[in-house]
């Protein structure tokens, strides 16, 4: 019986050496450098790592791991966990803007973690060793470049001692509402998710013969539990192969995703919906003739809300290369629950349910809610009042409780937090839940995921959830980004909380600033009956996001009280 991913590796390394684990496109390219390790070298190395760590007296401590994308992660990853360290992924500091965020983020997980050794790419430790002067933690921590251990160091390691219980990383949540924590993922999370994923997404001994062993490709970054524990922990868990680039390079040309997806075929890959839009924004005729999507099965949405609208205009977009409505595939999860707690079905299309018939979005097929699939084998989801701590009905709105194998230990030194969050009890009901923080309902067992708890806007004694505010925005003039609207309420005095919508324009539309704030009024106003008090339109890519693409409405909120939005200029009238 496995106890661990450890032994996973070890079973594919004997079973099948020479098989490529991971391949790993240098510039993002198919036919650029690509960089491949088979399962026996990613043992090797992984065992290399693990004897440096154990040598040292490591084993039960925190390592930080910065890397830049590419496959030496992997190896740093998984020799932690062949050591019986903790890991701690983290995002290595890079280029002056980056460095001021990147720094204080990094100083914030170092402590907060207590690390006591760095792991990292040559480039990444030099560059720390050049940042002493404000990194003087840096003085009591080993930092060391892991292609500098030489591979035969992998011949003393020994099997770490690992239960169910033990803690396997931490993995640091991207804070949308607040500051970072670790959650502490065990080595039997870790394994009951990387199940729940294989059956949810029908990677199934069938299927992996099918498509050859050839399973993912993945440009999802590996710090975020997304890109870790989808792509490329399920590849080590099934013994498959996996195609990875850098998040970098899919951000500069979004069509290298799908060029990637057309030349190796795999099974599943996805991103958050912000992606599939991205990839919606370059889909020139040039791009489409190029392409066969065929074979393409389970392309995952998640992170951020999925939205009607992306699901409709992808499939019509790139039906034409062979696309398969099927194979959308909406998702929930979270770090606290080690990742997947539902997924849809892999041969159905997305579940749409319209938009209600008295509601703001009346019979607009865009407005209409998109269900995030079923719990895998072994979840439960409720939907509670969590005041009452009472479960709802179906159909009703509340937050969404997980319980379950996958449901991490707690947050990392945080007893309260842990407490509150991981420690919920419902009336009637055996056992602790964890409360998501998510608002949702559900629907003939499937969840319908509606927004955040902390975003909640009551504004006149109503109920307003800011995604409905920023969908009626951003469907009110072309110009208008899908996904890059906040909205957000202030104390407006005397008139109470008011709403404020901040959104991302298309320089396209430089002269029309003045238009489209008047339709975001009108079009608010008509569909909630809400007055709004401030609409500011800002130049793409200035909305604060997490890591995962969710929009950070706390942080847009702070930034407009404190003037520090870039603003698009309203052209003078001549």
């Amino acid at each position: 019986m496995a106890r661990s991913l450890v032994d996973f590796l070890t079973t594919h390394a004997s079973q099948h050496p020479d098989r490529t684990a991971y391949r790993y496109l240098v510039t993002g390219d198919c036919d650029g450098e690509i960089r491949d390790i088979s399962y026996g070298r990613l043992a090797g190395r992984s065992r290399a790592v693990a004897a440096w760590l154990q040598e040292r007296g490591l084993a039960g401590s925190r390592a930080m791991l910065l890397y830049p994308p590419g496959l030496e992660f992997i190896c740093g990853y998984l020799g932690c966990l062949s050591a019986g360290v903790v890991a701690v992924p983290g995002v290595p500091p890079q280029g002056r803007s980056q460095n001021h965020r990147a720094l204080t983020r990094m100083k914030r997980l170092i402590a907060d973690a207590d690390a006591k050794v760095i792991l990292g790419g040559r480039e990444v430790i030099a560059a720390l060793g050049a940042m002493a002067e404000h990194l003087p933690e840096l003085a009591e921590i080993t930092c060391v470049a892991t292609e500098d251990i030489p591979d035969d160091a992998a011949g003393s390691w020994r099997e770490p001692d690992l239960a169910a219980d033990s803690v396997a990383f931490l993995q640091y949540t991207s804070g949308s509402t607040s500051a970072p924590r670790g959650v502490m993922v065990t080595h039997g999370n870790l394994l009951d998710n990387e199940r729940v994923i294989t059956e949810r997404m029908g990677h199934t001994p069938e299927t992996i013969a099918e498509y050859d062993h050839e399973l993912f490709v993945s440009w999802l970054p590996v710090y975020h539990d997304m890109g870790l524990i989808g792509p490329v922990l399920n590849t080590v868990y099934l013994g498959v192969t996996a195609t990875l680039f850098s998040p970098l390079h899919f951000l500069q040309k979004p069509g290298r995703w799908l060029t990637a997806l057309s030349r190796y075929r795999p099974h599943t890959s996805g991103g958050p919906n912000f992606a599939y839009e991205l990839c919606l924004k370059h889909a020139t005729p040039d791009l489409l003739d190029g392409l066969d999507l065929s074979r393409w099965k389970v392309a995952f949405n998640g992170a951020e809300p999925v939205r009607a609208a992306t699901v409709r205009r992808f499939t019509e977009t790139f039906g034409a290369a062979g696309f398969r409505r099927e194979a959308l595939y909406p998702c929930y999860g979270l770090a606290e629950a080690t990742l997947m707690v539902t997924g849809s079905s892999v041969e159905a299309p997305p579940t749409l349910v319209e938009a209600a018939a008295t509601g703001p979005h009346a019979g607009a097929e865009d407005a209409a809610a998109v269900g995030s699939g079923r719990p895998g084998p072994g979840m439960t989801v409720v939907i509670a009042d969590p005041e009452l701590q009472e479960e709802l009905p179906d159909g009703e709105v509340g937050e969404i409780w997980v319980g379950g194998a996958s449901v991490a230990k707690g947050y990392w030194r945080n007893t309260l937090a842990t407490r509150e969050t991981f420690r919920a009890a419902l009336k009637g009901r055996e056992g602790r839940f964890l409360r998501t923080g998510d608002l949702g309902f559900l629907r003939d067992g499937e969840l319908f995921v509606t927004g955040r708890l902390k975003d909640l806007m009551v504004i006149d004694g109503r109920n307003h959830y800011p995604q409905d505010l920023e969908l009626s925005a951003e469907m009110s003039h072309w110009a208008l980004r899908p996904g890059c609207t906040a909205a957000f309420s202030v104390d407006g005095g005397a008139e109470g909380e008011q709403p404020v919508i901040v959104a991302e324009t298309d320089p396209e539309a430089a002269g029309e600033s003045e238009k489209i704030t008047d339709l975001i009024r009108s079009a608010i106003g008509e569909a909630h009956g809400l007055s709004v008090r401030d609409v500011v339109l800002v130049h793409p890519g200035t909305i604060p996001k997490t890591s995962s693409g969710k929009i950070q409405r706390g942080a847009s909120r702070t930034a407009y009280l404190n003037g520090a939005l870039s603003v698009v200029e309203t052209p003078a009238m001549g």
